[in-house]
């Protein structure tokens, strides 16, 4: 089983830009696919953004793609999420999950599993 750990989350100013990080132990990250997701309060858990950690393929949330960009350092078993140009209705606790699929056209929640605790982001107007 894979042990996840997310930090880089703060408080921003609208316009600003902050690099989550999600750290895994106990396993590589090798043969999984994780995912970055955000969840505010009293709405659904939302897809921000998936990676294929054997290949690299990416997938993002519509709304998000030019902002947001998902990466990987498999050296450092650590998937990162750059985020610029950031708004307030980007706050959110953003979590970092693993599947053993990728899905090249979706980023749901309910294909992950192994949830860290999450990283709030806080983006000020």
């Amino acid at each position: 089983q894979v042990q996840l750990v997310e930090s880089g989350g703060g408080l921003v100013q609208a316009g600003g830009s902050l690099r989550l990080s999600c750290a895994a132990s106990g396993r590589t990250f090798s043969s999984y696919a994780v995912g970055w997701f955000r969840q505010v309060p009293g709405k659904e858990h939302e897809g921000v953004s998936c990676i294929s950690i054997s290949d690299g393929t990416t997938v993002y949330s519509d709304p998000l793609k030019g902002r947001f960009t998902i990466s990987s350092d498999n050296a450092k078993n650590t998937v990162y999420l750059h985020m610029k140009s950031l708004r307030p209705e980007d706050t959110a606790l953003y979590s970092c999950g693993t599947s053993t699929s990728f899905y090249w056209d979706q980023c749901r929640p309910t294909n992950y599993a192994d949830w860290g605790q999450g990283t709030q982001v806080t983006v000020s107007s």
